[in-house]
């Protein structure tokens, strides 16, 4: 019971601060790094039956992201990790592509983005893996907002938490580490 109160609590502070309308730090850098490295552990953990994982980062913060997961991933296992792109119009996502020629059949691809809003990128960011058969797809995110309107839910979540609509958080990648996730 305490641990539910506690977590409506800090959601019922957040909304408020957010109401507020000015920029609010939710992850500093270390406190980053540190979501980063269990996403990396957890991934490893559901992946143990692979020899290899495929990162697809979503073309702008996913893609920063990726790689931070991909040297993580490098540095607690031994398995074969590679990183492409997806390249997606995040306004108008009908047209999604991979930076360069590849074919996810049979693979195990986790599919990588800084912010999960309402869900709507992750979903499009399927649309390339239905034409082929993947041997295992999951969503990786460092910060899942509870506002879904797409029928989509990540995997492996570095910060869940619930906003206002009209918030926007964004994720700020510098020499290869995050510095910090804020909420406007």
């Amino acid at each position: 019971m305490g641990d539910k109160f506690n977590k409506l609590r800090s959601n019922a502070v957040l909304y408020y601060i957010c109401s507020m309308s000015k920029k609010i730090e939710l992850l500093g850098a270390a406190e980053a790094e540190l979501k980063l490295t269990r996403l990396a552990y957890e991934i490893y953990e559901q992946n143990l039956e692979v020899n290899s994982l495929v990162l697809v980062g979503v073309e702008g913060g996913g893609q920063e992201i990726a790689k931070i997961l991909m040297r993580k991933l490098d540095k607690i296992c031994n398995l074969e990790v590679s990183y492409i792109v997806l390249k997606i119009d995040k306004k108008n996502p009908v047209e999604v592509s991979f930076e360069e020629n590849f074919d996810p059949s049979g693979k195990t691809i986790i599919l990588v983005d800084d912010v999960a809003n309402s869900g709507k990128t992750l979903t499009y960011a399927l649309k390339p893996f239905l034409y082929s058969v993947a041997k295992k797809i999951q969503t990786a995110v460092l910060i899942d907002r509870q506002h879904k309107r797409f029928p989509i839910s990540s995997d492996y979540i570095g910060l869940q938490l619930s906003t206002t609509i009209e918030n926007h958080i964004t994720v700020e990648v510098a020499k290869g580490k995050v510095v910090g996730a804020f909420v406007e």
